[in-house]
């Protein structure tokens, strides 16, 4: 049996439609040859403090069909690059989770409606347990499968294949 993974920090909340331009403004496009330049600004549409302020660890929370828009991958591993450790949703756009689980960035599905911002949470990836600490409330999300939980703990699909050269299903 693998150890838990659990994961720690602040919730950031945001709302429904958080689509890939508010993630990644599009006045910073040039700036996709220098991913750590362009994580400086992750959010910004979205909140103007959001870089600033996001520290290792903390989390998204947010409403219906987050990542929504075009398929750019940088829009999950800026999100990364920033500090963030998982993105809690109510739903999200396909191509994006997608993109979020090869980058390393854990997209999880659950009722984000009590989670305020600034809550400190809690996040079991192998029980699909959230603890919201602040409040003292527990909310579950949908199990992860073990591919997905492999490719997580490695980091992102490239560090996966690299290091076990495929899958074992």
């Amino acid at each position: 049996m693998m150890p838990d993974t659990i994961l720690k920090g602040r919730a950031f909340k945001f709302g429904d439609g958080i689509s890939t331009d508010l993630i990644i403004p599009g006045k910073y496009s040039h700036l996709r040859s220098n991913l750590p330049e362009l994580a400086k600004h992750v959010m910004e549409d979205a909140d103007p403090t959001f870089a600033e302020e996001v520290k290792s660890g903390d989390f998204i929370v947010a409403g219906r069909n987050f990542g929504l828009g075009s398929s750019r991958e940088h829009a999950a591993l800026v999100i990364k690059m920033a500090g963030v450790s998982a993105i809690l949703v109510k739903s999200v756009a396909r191509i994006f989770f997608r993109n979020a689980i090869n980058q390393g960035l854990p997209t999880l599905i659950c009722d984000t409606d009590k989670i305020d911002a600034g809550d400190e949470l809690e996040v079991n990836l192998t029980r699909s347990i959230i603890t919201d600490l602040t409040k003292g409330i527990q909310l579950t999300f949908g199990k992860i499968p073990k591919v997905m939980l492999d490719i997580l703990n490695e980091g992102g699909l490239i560090s996966y294949i690299s290091r076990y050269g495929d899958f074992t299903l």
